[in-house]
C-alpha cells in the first residue's frame, strides 16, 4: 500500500503542474515562454491584416517563415489556402 500512496502523490503533483504550472501553456496553444526569441515583436496576420504580438494568438511555420494569426479562424483559413493570403496585391485585404 505504501507504493500506491506514493504513486497517487506523484499523480496529484503531475496533474497540478500540468493544470496550473508550465504545462498549462501547452494546452492553450502558448507553447513558448516570454523571454524566448522575439518577445515584444509585432506580426501582421496575413488573413485579416491585424497586428498580433509575438506571444499572442496562433503561430504557423510555412515555408521556413513563422506567421502569426489573431484567431483559430484565421489560422484555419490560411491552412485551407496559404497562397491566397501570401500573394495578395498591394493594399488588397481578404475580409472574414
Amino acid at each position: 500500500m505504501e507504493g500506491l500512496g506514493t504513486l497517487l502523490l506523484f499523480a496529484v503533483f503531475f496533474y497540478l503542474m500540468m493544470r496550473f504550472g508550465c504545462g498549462a501553456h501547452m494546452t492553450h496553444g502558448h507553447g513558448g515562454h516570454a523571454g524566448h526569441g522575439d518577445s515584444g515583436e509585432k506580426h501582421i496576420d496575413p488573413v485579416c491584416d491585424m497586428e498580433v504580438e509575438a506571444d499572442k494568438g496562433y503561430g504557423k511555420m510555412y515555408e521556413d517563415t513563422l506567421y502569426r494569426f489573431c484567431s483559430k479562424s484565421c489560422l484555419d483559413k490560411f491552412d485551407a489556402d496559404p497562397g491566397r493570403y501570401l500573394n495578395k496585391g498591394e493594399g488588397e485585404t481578404h475580409e472574414m
